[in-house]
């Protein structure tokens, strides 16, 4: 989406990234959105208290960027981020949460999430999550790339019961 500004007379396009916030915490929205728009040509287009309500607002709204707390009720943010990117599948899914499970990071990178930062991160990463998603780049922080590859490298310690190794015979 452009948006033309005109700089010493001349117009200049510019790329203008429309962002959904949804957490159930009315203070966290309040501080998400006042990060974001101090950056230029960054909008907050809309906000939900829950999951449900951030599939519809994303459906009628279609951001570029969609931040989804994971705890939310009446949907969770796995579910919510599996609705929005069937939907939108231009639509970005970052998830800021207190979560920092292995397992829970491989079910919303699964369900189609690009992004996941910690709100314990938030002050120095979440701009930078929401620039990367907003040019189609994937984004972790430190903490969940750590998570990551911890899990990666223990499953393939050893091969397990379905790995080829163990499917092929002395002879082979």
């Amino acid at each position: 989406r452009l948006q033309f500004t005109k700089t010493d007379g001349a117009q200049v396009a510019a790329q203008v990234i429309h962002i959904l916030i949804a957490d159930d915490h009315e203070v966290t929205r309040y501080g998400i959105r006042g990060m974001l728009e101090r950056q230029a040509d960054w909008k907050v287009i809309a906000e939900a208290s829950n999951g449900k309500e951030a599939i519809s607002k994303a459906i009628d709204t279609k951001p570029d960027v969609a931040i989804l707390d994971y705890a939310m009720p009446l949907t969770n943010g796995l579910e919510a981020t599996r609705q929005i990117r069937a939907r939108l599948p231009k639509t970005e899914v970052l998830i800021f949460t207190m979560h920092e499970n292995e397992q829970l990071i491989r079910e919303v990178l699964s369900a189609g999430a690009r992004g996941y930062v910690l709100k314990s991160d938030a002050g120095r990463q979440l701009t930078s999550a929401v620039e990367a998603l907003s040019h189609r780049k994937p984004f972790f922080t430190a903490k969940v790339s750590e998570a990551l590859l911890d899990a990666f490298l223990k499953s393939n310690a050893q091969p397990d019961e379905g790995s080829v190794f163990r499917t092929l015979t002395d002879r082979e």
